[in-house]
């Protein structure tokens, strides 16, 4: 307290001595100001010098406002004058000196937090989704001002922990440093874009591994490109220091940040570049999630200060992709992540969630778990995360995510075949839509009315024709108005939508045009549930036509597609080739299914293609 005293009585002593000079026309120019207030306020102690000038300014208005003595109203008066001088190169000073203020505050908030939550604080501090995120340099800074803060303290706690961090940012710039010149190397090797490459594909985990020497951030990498399990990795950490785990965010920190620059930046294939922005924030995210669970599994005793911190990353890397332009609030995790990673993904990405109030970042991510659980086939649990979102969208006043939230409900009630709750919710998103001019909301709302009412007048003997027509236009109006909008993930659902119907209405040749369009968007919005969704209605719709070979190829990519990212309608594929099989003969069936190799095998590679007799195994066992 005396040393804040002192300080509070310098500053309303420098303020004062600053007017009186202006006073006797000793004040030459407003430089000379701004090189008193530099040379006089100390790095972070601006809130003080900020209440000090405050309580002068207040001060000096009263006055003006309350003296009646014209002589001291016009000293006032010059006073006042000489205060906004002093206010505008205060600010010149604040901004000049934001990056050592942002620098000191953050030490501040690490020296003063307990020992079992200065890690939490540090990713805190170096949160990218600050309004000014410090740069690599600051981080430098930090870790160099940290480190005299190490040398002064005589608490062996905190020199423990500030030797730890500062250790950890060096370890993390310097591996950073060795990855930054090759981070996109991986692409250029002869493999698939994207996250869930195998070790023989030279994924990047691999490449990246090669690169890192510190034992805890290669040993992940190396985890993750051999697909073995990170909780499990985590969990067995039992004398990892805080240090390690320091060095690990600064390189995943630096590693998602530039890939998903890099890729918002790759304008010749936006279909390619969107897919691997989404994946990287996703698989990131997940990431951090799935070390969190296995801290908290940890016999460690800093287990669960790893584990909170590492959700708080989550959180972080979540709240930054619900803000871009591209986050998919028609789409699902799956669009990036290979089957594997998928089973865990919905559950690894919820637990954070639960962890944060409501907020418009939550509100997008519920909905984005919401459409994937919904694809899964647990559609109560869907509605229940898809209402959630509703009501936060709602407080936080974002329409979009509003009416794609309706959207998903009715979506979900009409796959639990409620047919009218359906319709009340599509007609919903439908009005909001218009009203708040979201187009895509629009479009996916008329697909959501009509591909309702087919299905509740199947339900009905002795319906109208009308009726029929009247839904079918619904659907045509969503597919127009998502094509005039260029938005392919609404065409692939509007198109999906009219297929659907029309196989329903038994009208295969019809269904099969809107079925191959639909399957085609879906393609380019790299949906993997609406491409699976597709093939599975298209290889009905051969079916129909006797088109047997179309039938066998569609339904098997269908299947494969479907079943690994654990939707159920897998099994609807899977029961249409077992008919077939039966019907044909194995032998005939597996000639059939050789001649559509060369088209699988591009999509799904050998091994899908090997695994789908396999699949028909496991669907028969079950039934």
């Amino acid at each position: 307290m005396p040393e804040s005293t002192s300080l509070r009585d310098r500053y309303l002593a420098l303020i004062d001595k600053i007017v009186e000079i202006t006073l006797k026309g000793q004040i030459r120019s407003k430089e000379q100001v701004y090189q008193m207030l530099v040379q006089d306020i100390g790095t972070g102690t601006g809130e003080i010098f900020e209440r000090c000038f405050g309580e002068r300014l207040d001060a000096t208005e009263n006055q003006l406002k309350n003296e009646k003595d014209e002589i001291k109203q016009a000293k006032a008066n010059r006073t006042f004058r000489a205060l906004k001088t002093i206010q505008g190169e205060w600010e010149r000073w604040q901004k000049d000196n934001r990056v050592s203020s942002a620098i000191a505050s953050a030490i501040q908030q690490i020296l003063t937090a307990e020992s079992n939550s200065r890690l939490l604080t540090l990713f805190q501090v170096i949160d990218p989704n600050k309004e000014l995120p410090l740069t690599l340099d600051q981080l430098q800074q930090l870790a160099k001002s940290l480190h005299q803060q190490m040398l002064q303290t005589s608490n062996p706690e905190t020199e423990r922990d500030l030797q730890q961090i500062t250790s950890g940012i060096a370890k993390g710039l310097e591996s950073w440093q060795r990855l930054e010149p090759e981070l996109v190397g991986w692409i250029y090797q002869p493999q698939q874009l994207g996250f869930g490459a195998s070790p023989e594909q030279n994924g990047p985990w691999a490449f990246w591994a090669k690169k890192v020497k510190s034992p805890f951030p290669h040993a992940l990498l190396q985890t993750i490109a051999i697909g073995e399990s990170i909780v499990e990795l985590a969990a067995k950490q039992s004398s990892l220091e805080l240090g390690a785990l320091v060095e690990l965010a600064i390189i995943l920190q630096c590693l998602q940040r530039a890939l998903a620059t890099w890729f918002d930046k790759q304008v010749y294939d936006s279909k390619v570049s969107t897919k691997a922005s989404i994946s990287t924030y996703i698989t990131f995210s997940v990431i951090w999630s799935q070390l969190a669970s296995g801290f908290n599994n940890s016999s460690t005793k800093s287990g669960e200060q790893f584990a909170n911190a590492c959700f708080q990353v989550t959180l972080q890397i979540l709240r930054a992709f619900s803000q871009r332009e591209y986050f998919p609030l028609y789409g699902g995790i799956f669009a990036s992540f290979d089957g594997k990673s998928l089973r865990h993904t919905l559950e690894y990405l919820d637990e954070p969630l639960r962890r944060v109030e409501g907020t418009q970042a939550k509100a997008r991510i519920l909905t984005l778990l919401g459409y994937s659980m919904g694809a899964m086939g647990a559609y109560e649990r869907a509605i229940l995360l898809h209402k959630e979102a509703l009501e936060i969208a709602r407080l936080e006043d974002d329409k979009a995510c509003e009416v794609a939230n309706l959207n998903h409900i009715s979506r979900n009630y009409v796959s639990g075949k409620n047919y009218q709750e359906a319709i009340n919710y599509s007609q919903r998103a439908l009005i909001m839509a218009r009203q708040a001019g979201e187009r895509q909301g629009e479009a996916n709302a008329l697909a959501n009315l009509g591909y309702s009412e087919v299905f509740q007048a199947r339900q009905l003997e002795d319906v109208e024709p009308e009726v029929y027509e009247s839904a079918i236009g619904y659907l045509e109006q969503g597919l127009l108005l998502s094509e005039k909008l260029g938005d392919r993930q609404s065409q692939a659902f509007c198109s999906s939508s009219l297929g659907i119907a029309k196989i329903a209405l038994k009208n295969s040749e019809s269904a099969i045009e809107y079925l191959v369009k639909g399957w085609q968007a879906a393609q380019f919005s790299g949906d993997l549930y609406l491409q699976g969704l597709n093939l599975a209605y298209l290889a009905q719709a051969y079916y129909s036509i006797n088109e047997l070979e179309k039938a066998i190829f569609a339904g098997s990519l269908g299947m494969y597609t479907l079943e690994q990212i654990g939707a159920m309608e897998w099994r609807q594929s899977a029961g249409l080739l077992t008919i077939l099989r039966g019907q044909m003969g194995a032998e005939s069936f597996k000639e059939s299914l050789a001649k559509s190799r060369s088209q699988i095998i591009p999509a799904i590679g050998v091994d899908g293609y090997d695994y789908i007799p396999e699949l028909l195994e496991k669907y028969q066992q079950s039934i």
